[in-house]
């Protein structure tokens, strides 16, 4: 079968794209803007990207297009698909009918630590010999892909609250069907298609009704939104964990290495190590043992595959080291999760200068939802820099004016980049922050330090 993907570079459907080769269907796409690094992996598996959404793209005819939610009606592509009659589907649509069906599928969700989590949980399947199917929104290090197919009935996915496509406003995640849940936080997000934090967690209950009675939910226990939610009725038993004493699963504290962590469950206290740093990554990785244990992965072969997580792609991800400086990747671009990515490379580098550089291209921060948590998400950092596009409309200066002197806004990547090397000095941290290409800024600022460019 051929199926053409329309936003194939998206972390979806990229990841969608490898596992429908996979299954033996003849895959191509179309996308503008590409950045990697999904555009990479695809072109290392032999998937060719089309530029644009043009009707030629279509001809002939597939069998199935597949069409990703960042596409809309008066697309040509979209346009053309349906003046033809073409048979079309959402990717999480096309992924339940063709892939999911017969699967024992486990899902982590929640507005933070999705990716990390699912990698982390994929990872543990595949140590325990359980050949686990996956698809999550970045790249594995320890796989080198984003999804695969698998060689068992277990599909580990990370399951987005976001919605399907323009024809299906329902969240990804409730076309997954899952048996085992993980829900690790519900905080507001998404403001172009949520009106407020109810509409999400009403999705997320929605959700929860369809994990069966024989399943098994895993909830962060210290939050009161998550609570509430499964408060609304819930159907299936429910294992909590987080740092307070009513938790299943209970973090007993952080190394004070950052080298891992400790954690309670059965009255029996176990360590874990672990290479990536901060609080909220033993979180992502507690609920990970706990969700591997549902599915029959003892807890020390767990450990013991934690011990060997190589990480994510663009989650605190060392990008380079050049003049002395270290620069670091990641996709935080929401105030929580900037603020605890912040947190964790303070706990790698001591009293070593961070200097954060964010590009807020998220809708909801395009919209100016979270400017007022801003400043505080960003103190964590010696100092900062922010792109200030055009199509922002609200004043990224005076968001971030309680950080005075700390801060600096620039309207041009390479404005940015200035600023940056003139503050840059050996033994400091550079973090950037975007969930988007951000003008190849990383790969600028080594080349940069490398010659000698920083002050």
């Amino acid at each position: 079968m051929h199926i053409h993907i329309l936003g194939i570079c998206g972390t979806f459907m990229g990841s969608l794209a490898l596992i429908a080769r996979q299954a033996g269907h003849y895959v191509t796409g179309s996308d503008q803007a590409v950045y990697p690094p999904m555009s990479d992996m695809l072109a290392a598996q032999g998937i060719g990207v089309l530029d644009g959404y043009l009707p030629e793209h279509l001809e002939p005819a597939p069998d199935c297009v597949v069409i990703g939610n960042a596409l809309s009606r008066g697309n040509p592509a979209v346009e053309y698909v349906l003046d033809r009659g073409i048979d079309y589907r959402s990717g999480p649509q096309w992924l339940a009918e063709s892939v999911l069906r017969d699967k024992w599928v486990l899902a982590v969700s929640g507005t933070h630590g999705k990716t990390t989590t699912t990698s982390m949980l994929a990872w543990i399947l595949e140590y325990a010999g359980l050949q686990p199917g996956f698809l999550i929104g970045g790249v594995p290090l320890n796989f080198g892909l984003s999804a695969r197919l698998g060689g068992s009935d277990f599909f580990v996915i990370e399951a987005d609250e976001y919605d399907s496509a323009f024809f299906d406003k329902r969240s990804k995640f409730l076309h997954f069907r899952p048996r085992t849940l993980v829900v690790n936080n519900i905080e507001y997000d998404h403001a172009d298609i949520f009106p407020d934090l109810a509409a999400i967690q009403r999705q997320f209950h929605h959700l929860v009704r369809t994990v069966p009675g024989s399943g098994l939910i895993i909830a962060n226990g210290d939050q009161s939104t998550v609570a509430d939610t499964l408060a609304q009725g819930c159907w299936t038993p429910v294992e909590r964990f987080g740092e307070g004493a009513d938790n299943d699963w209970r973090i007993a504290g952080l190394d004070p290495d950052g080298g891992g962590f400790a954690f309670s469950h059965g009255g029996r206290q176990q360590r874990a190590a672990l290479t990536l740093p901060g609080l909220h990554n033993a979180h992502n990785a507690l609920a990970a043992i706990a969700a591997a244990r549902h599915v029959g992965v003892p807890v020390e072969t767990a450990l013991a595959a934690l011990a060997e997580f190589k990480g994510v792609k663009r989650r605190l991800e060392l990008r380079g080291e050049a003049g002395g400086v270290r620069v670091y990747d990641d996709f935080a671009h929401h105030p929580t999760a900037v603020e605890l990515t912040l947190a964790a490379l303070r706990r790698q580098v001591g009293s070593g200068r961070i200097l954060a550089v964010l590009e807020p291209r998220s809708n909801t921060m395009k919209l100016g939802v979270h400017r007022q948590a801003l400043a505080q998400s960003l103190q964590g950092a010696d100092l900062c820099f922010l792109l200030q596009p055009a199509e922002i409309r609200w004043s990224l200066r005076d968001a971030v004016a309680p950080l005075g002197e700390r801060a600096q806004v620039a309207g041009r990547v390479d404005e940015l980049l200035e600023q940056v090397l003139a503050a840059s000095r050996p033994g400091d941290s550079i973090l950037v922050m975007s969930n988007g290409g951000f003008g190849g800024i990383h790969g600028k600022l080594l080349a940069a330090l490398d010659a000698g460019g920083n002050g």
